[in-house]
């Protein structure tokens, strides 16, 4: 299963609501590719997949495919603010390694 917290739901709902048309949900995926051959993807998506796992949190849709699903089952999403910079940080259990930027991993 995968978790967004409260910050994270809150960010994707004020991005979505934004967004016109409106989307159905969020689409959280595993995709090929970054220096340590796996990376994060986030999208919008007006039309779930037929074998999508969907999630609802606090009316939030969110999809997840099911290669993703083992990559991600055990993952929390959450959306963090510092001096940096903001965006969203996955904490995934399933991660062996990740490359210098923070943005790719394998498992």
């Amino acid at each position: 299963m995968v978790t967004l917290t409260e910050r994270a739901i809150g960010k994707v709902k004020e991005i979505l609501d934004s967004q016109e048309p409106k989307p159905a949900g969020l689409r959280i995926a595993v995709v090929g590719g970054g220096c340590s051959g796996f990376s994060y993807s986030m999208a919008f998506e007006n039309t779930p997949n037929m074998l999508d796992k969907t999630y609802n949190y606090d009316g939030l849709k969110v999809f997840v495919d099911q290669a993703s699903l083992l990559y991600l089952d055990g993952a929390k999403v959450d959306f963090v603010e510092t001096l940096e910079g903001s965006g969203f940080k996955f904490e995934n259990p399933n991660v062996k390694s990740t490359c210098g930027c923070g943005s790719s991993f394998s498992a």
